[in-house]
């Protein structure tokens, strides 16, 4: 009786997991007959999910229940709850039932704990742009699965390009591998830089702009992102994740930190050297200043993910003036 249980918020690492388990599950000649996909907010699309599961598969393979966007996790009624007890132990080895959710499941609750105890639960969670040192991770994984071999110059460039974007990931490392073709030596940054798409980098153009107080650049630039279809959250991710580092870069410094590895550490730069360029950004900027620009960001943040009042762009525009006038000499 395999059941899977995938949840987070990262659409497109779900859905690889979700093909490959398709692949492994079903055979392509009976896939029509013992593939379902029923999305929970389907009238009595649970009942309708564990029906299916508890169906023997026709011809060869075996069958596969896909329940997307399921509440167990977060609500179950008692009636559902009861439900649930009674079929997650019966479902037949030939039966493969996944749910899916993007919320982190309620341990508290007794379909969780049920679930705990029946099916393989698996996170699919965004990285936050600020743990670099876990995208750095991340990108060198998915360059070894895919085969690319990339110096560490060219692995910090990459990172720094996708930030938490897996999709982009994948793609600009498919890019880079029909590059390389069968070459064994790791590709160099100018190859990298030609070929990956640089949105993050004017992203971190931008950040340029703000540090500098630049408001008529910082503008530009922001209006060239939104016109390219960058999202707002991910602008405001790369904000976010570089000016994290430069206020721990100066906390450190400020406190007296002289070793450029505990600073690295502290700001989770995963390559120590850039901590000598990274100093000498901070220089001239206040301790206050960048204090007081986090929580301008991690507001804004919150504002575009809620989705609350004005305009994206105009929310944007806003903070970013704000930003600005803080950074001016």
């Amino acid at each position: 009786m395999p059941i899977y249980l995938y949840w987070g918020d990262d659409e497109f690492a779900i859905a690889r997991a979700v093909a490959a388990l398709r692949q492994q599950v079903l055979d392509p000649t009976w896939e029509s007959f013992n593939y379902d996909k029923l999305s929970a907010e389907q009238p009595d699309a649970m009942l309708q999910s564990f029906n299916q599961a508890m169906t023997p598969p026709f011809g060869t393979g075996g069958r596969l229940v896909w329940l997307m966007n399921t509440t167990l996790v977060q609500r179950c009624s008692e009636e559902l709850l009861a439900e649930l007890e009674r079929t997650l132990p019966a479902i037949p080895d030939t039966s493969t039932l996944l749910l899916t959710a993007e919320t982190k499941p309620d341990g508290r609750l007794k379909s969780t704990k049920l679930l705990q105890k029946h099916a393989e639960i698996r996170e699919f969670s965004l990285i936050p742009p600020w743990k670099t040192e876990l995208l750095v991770k991340q990108v060198r994984q998915v360059a070894q699965e895919l085969g690319v071999k990339l110096t560490a110059d060219s692995v910090e460039l990459l990172t720094e390009a996708v930030g938490s974007d897996t999709r982009q990931l994948y793609s600009e490392l498919e890019k880079l591998r029909l590059y390389a073709g069968d070459a064994q030596s790791p590709l160099e940054i100018p190859a990298v830089s030609a070929l990956v798409t640089t949105s993050s980098q004017t992203s971190l153009q931008l950040v340029e702009a703000v540090r500098q107080g630049k408001t008529a650049d910082a503008l530009a630039l922001l209006a060239d992102l939104l016109a390219r279809n960058e999202a707002p959250t991910a602008i405001v991710a790369t904000l976010i994740s570089q000016f994290r580092q430069k206020l721990w870069v100066k906390l450190m410094i400020e406190a007296g930190e002289r070793d450029d590895r505990e600073i690295a550490q502290a700001a989770e730069v995963s390559n120590p050297k850039r901590i000598y360029f990274l100093r000498q950004e901070v220089k001239p900027l206040r301790l206050s200043h960048l204090q007081q620009a986090l929580p301008l960001l991690l507001e804004l943040d919150y504002g575009l993910k809620g989705g609350a009042g004005a305009d994206p762009m105009e929310t944007l525009q806003v903070k970013m003036i704000e930003l600005c006038c803080l950074f001016q000499p």
